[in-house]
């Protein structure tokens, strides 16, 4: 897990998660349960309420392809969407 400064290319803060792996889609979902967890973690909600939370406001990218077989897909979610 990393946290960005504000000087971050989104424009502000963020919270982001990794997967990492050498499967796409394993990685991506290890990103996004990471993320899952440390939203429910920072404030209280539900599980299925940060899923909710991530599934519309963060970012899913995919990071890292040159390290074969692994790759590196990551998540960024917005600090201030935490507050």
């Amino acid at each position: 897990m990393i946290e960005t400064d504000a000087r971050s290319t989104r424009g502000g803060p963020a919270l982001v998660t990794t997967g990492i792996g050498p499967d796409l889609w394993d990685a991506a979902r290890d990103a996004a349960r990471a993320m899952v967890e440390e939203v429910v973690r920072r404030t209280g909600l539900p599980p299925v309420e940060a899923y909710l939370l991530a599934s519309v406001a963060a970012d899913l990218h995919v990071s890292e392809i040159v390290d074969l077989p692994n790759v590196v897909v990551a998540m960024h979610l917005a600090t201030a969407l935490l507050a």
